[in-house]
């Protein structure tokens, strides 16, 4: 240590000690006692004495320690989260073309007239199960195109029919994906009532009633009332039915809810139960072994008459059964279940059809222009055996009818028919109260619509 010192110059040996000499009397001059205040009170410290701080503490209440929770929550998401760039939503309205099916129009033929391939077609037809219903367009039907802007098929839009409409997109995949968007059906109540003036067809019109409506009340009674024999004059029916609307437009009408006909001062109603069959207030099923007749009513041209007189030979003869008269062609249904015992040719009955039905009924059609069954066949209530036509002994096309009970002829349109089924107890219990307010409303309605038809 000695000898590095002695190694310095002289000159910064005088410069060091110089400083050194400073230091030392800065050191010994004198310091202004220190002080410390608080609220304006000075009080002096003494060097080397402990003195006691008064420190307030802050405690963390609730509400502060929410704050900073929240303030730590706020760094970590601060620190944590990525900054995401805002996108504009895209314009989602398609522009559509339309192109009118034509008469002998396919679907390669208005996918060129729009623009598109025969390849594009494949892809799209074949998309799945929904795509397939593009097959089925008519004349008269519209396609709807839309492209994107590479010029590629981007939507094709179909009506199905009013509520239904097929939607085909192509998704970011680069393939077609099919959707059906229907409207929702609005349902609402009607109700309809008429007074038989001449026939039960111009009156169902009169009231309002459509083809359909006529047809559908003629069935609901089909098993009670023959339409082509039993209708009189002030015969009276009403019906509440539904009507449907979309966005509140009418769009056609729906089921037949209740419907009352009063036939020659006999009273009958059916009320429709949640089965989808119609069932009197009483809850017995309208359905029964028989129809009362086999062809839907239009007008018959004679009745059961066991002293009639033939038409063609002019001698009497009994006419055991009921003649339908239609045109040519006319669907015949057979009345019940059965089976067929005999269907042939004759030179009286012309072309036949004959129906056991168990081991007490027998049903026969005769003059048939088609027979639709063959021996042995079974057969259910309503089902097609023939059609009407003027094949043996005859003047004009009609259908004869026979109604047979062990083996003797009755009057079709008398003869009792065996009962049909009730609804279970556990369902009548139910049944009831609707079947009665339903009574009460097709009362009150038929008042109401007769008495404004009397004005």
């Amino acid at each position: 240590m000695v000898k590095a010192v002695q190694k310095i110059p002289k000159k910064h040996k005088l410069v060091i000690l110089g400083l050194s000499t400073l230091m030392l009397g800065l050191t010994l001059i004198p310091a202004e006692q220190a002080t410390a205040s608080k609220d304006n009170d000075a009080k002096i410290l003494e060097i080397g004495k402990r003195y006691n701080l008064d420190l307030e503490v802050v405690k963390n209440t609730p509400k502060i320690q929410e704050k900073l929770e929240e303030s730590a929550k706020t760094e970590i998401e601060q620190t944590n989260t990525t900054k995401v760039q805002v996108i504009p939503e895209v314009d989602t309205s398609i522009n559509f073309k339309d192109f009118k099916v034509k008469k002998g129009d396919n679907l390669a033929i208005i996918f060129k007239r729009a623009g598109f391939s025969a390849k594009t077609l494949h892809k799209l037809i074949n998309s799945d199960k929904n795509t397939k219903k593009l097959t089925q367009i008519h004349p008269g039907d519209t396609l709807s195109f839309a492209k994107n802007p590479a010029g590629e098929l981007s939507h094709l839009k179909y009506i199905l029919n009013r509520t239904d409409t097929l939607l085909i997109s192509l998704n970011i995949q680069d393939k077609y994906q099919s959707q059906i968007q229907s409207k929702t059906i609005e349902k609402r109540t009607k109700s309809s009532s008429g007074l038989i003036t001449s026939n039960f067809w111009n009156a169902g019109v009169d009231a309002g009633l459509n083809d359909k409506q006529i047809m559908n009340f003629a069935d609901i009674f089909g098993w009670d009332i023959d339409f082509a024999n039993d209708i009189r004059k002030d015969d009276q029916f009403t019906l509440i039915y539904e009507t449907l609307h979309i966005e509140g437009e009418y769009i056609g009408t729906g089921q037949v809810l209740a419907a009352e006909f009063i036939n020659q001062g006999e009273k009958y109603s059916a009320i429709l139960h949640t089965d989808g069959n119609f069932y009197t207030a009483q809850g017995r099923s309208m359905k029964k072994a028989f129809l009362r007749a086999p062809v839907n009513f239009k007008y018959i041209s004679s009745s059961f008459n066991p002293r009639r007189k033939h038409p063609v030979t002019g001698r009497v003869k009994a006419h055991r059964g009921i003649d339908y008269a239609a045109k040519t062609g006319t669907p015949v249904v057979s009345a019940g279940n059965g089976k067929v015992i005999k269907a042939g040719y004759s030179r009286f009955n012309g072309n036949y059809v004959f129906v056991q039905h168990g081991t007490k009924y027998v049903t026969k059609y005769l003059h048939l222009h088609k027979r639709k069954v063959k021996k042995g066949q079974k057969v259910k209530q309503g089902q097609l055996i023939g059609t009407v036509g003027a094949t043996g002994q005859v003047t004009g096309a009609h259908l004869h009818y026979e109604f047979l009970v062990n083996g003797v002829h009755r009057n079709p349109r008398t003869v009792k028919l065996p009962k049909s089924q009730s609804l279970p107890k556990s369902q009548l219990a139910k049944f009831k109260p609707i079947a009665d307010d339903y009574l009460a409303k097709l009362s009150r309605n038929r008042e109401l619509q007769l008495s404004m038809i009397d004005k």
